[in-house]
């Protein structure tokens, strides 16, 4: 098992701040976040890469369907290089809330989901190297040999960590197939309430099962596949049962505590400093 964290509402000096005290005190890696218009995540992380040495660093999550995927992928290819390979993508739908619909209207679910595949089909394309091509419904892209960025360290291509949603009582399950394409899973039930991903270790296990099977007719490996919990050993966000032993012994590889009971202001980010520097909850 392996520990992150999500820098929750800081300024940007506060995050890098806050990357570095992570890597001082046995983290693993750091994320960050993304809003239509807050902060931007990878202006940050970039930040936060020539500030640290060790530490990964990534989003969690990045809504991939508001994004042109060339100009994500340039951005993860940069804090890739920048990090000496360190960066992880994390990626989902979005959350349509009123930060995103002041300035971009909801395309729907459907519309959002055909997005985010095709999306990431660009992305990690165009950081496998050139020349590449797609023709999709949203987005097309055309081989081209001018002003090409250096490849990423990661080869052939940064990880991709998607939220991957499961639908009790269904056999098909497209969100766990999506995830299953990549090189992890944020795990999630579908229909529970929001600020919840659902897990209980029956779903869990379900989930795991799931894309074991997913990957094997895809021809893909289990092995190096991650499996990332979302959790807060705090209780005061996300309360789940048992600690991070349970959890990997149950398949888990990352455990990524997420403090979004904490509010903006110094005292959160006082808060943030104290329970980074008391290292991973390793029990």
């Amino acid at each position: 098992m392996r520990f992150a964290y999500v820098v929750p509402m800081t300024t940007e000096r506060e995050f890098v701040e806050l990357a570095q005290l992570g890597e001082e005190h046995g983290w693993d890696a750091v994320f960050s976040w993304e809003a239509v218009f807050r902060h931007d995540a990878w202006s940050t992380l970039a930040a936060a890469a020539v500030s640290t040495e060790r530490i990964r660093l990534g989003t969690l999550l990045t809504p991939v369907p508001r994004h042109r995927p060339w100009d994500l992928a340039a951005r993860i290819g940069t804090v890739d290089r920048l990090s000496d390979g360190r960066v992880i993508l994390g990626a989902g739908l979005g959350a349509p809330n009123a930060n995103w619909l002041a300035f971009e209207p909801d395309e729907g679910r459907k519309v959002r989901a055909q997005k985010l595949d095709e999306g990431l089909d660009v992305v990690t394309g165009l950081l496998r190297g050139q020349p590449f091509s797609y023709d999709g419904t949203h987005f097309q892209v055309r081989p081209t040999e001018e002003l090409l960025p250096p490849p990423p360290v990661q080869r052939p291509h940064p990880p991709v960590w998607v939220v991957g949603a499961l639908v009790p009582g269904k056999a098909r399950q497209p969100s766990l197939a999506r995830a299953a394409r990549f090189q992890g899973i944020f795990p999630a039930v579908a229909g529970v309430d929001e600020g919840s991903s659902g897990i209980n270790p029956e779903f869990f296990a379900d989930i795991v099962d799931r894309l074991r099977v997913l990957r094997a007719d895809a021809g893909l490996p289990w092995e190096g596949y991650d499996v990332v919990l979302e959790a807060d050993s705090y209780g005061q966000f996300l309360d789940l049962p048992g600690g991070p032993a349970d959890w990997a012994q149950a398949g888990a590889t990352w455990w990524v505590e997420s403090w979004w009971s904490l509010p903006e202001g110094p005292d959160s980010v006082a808060e943030l400093r104290r329970r980074i520097g008391a290292g991973p909850p390793r029990v």
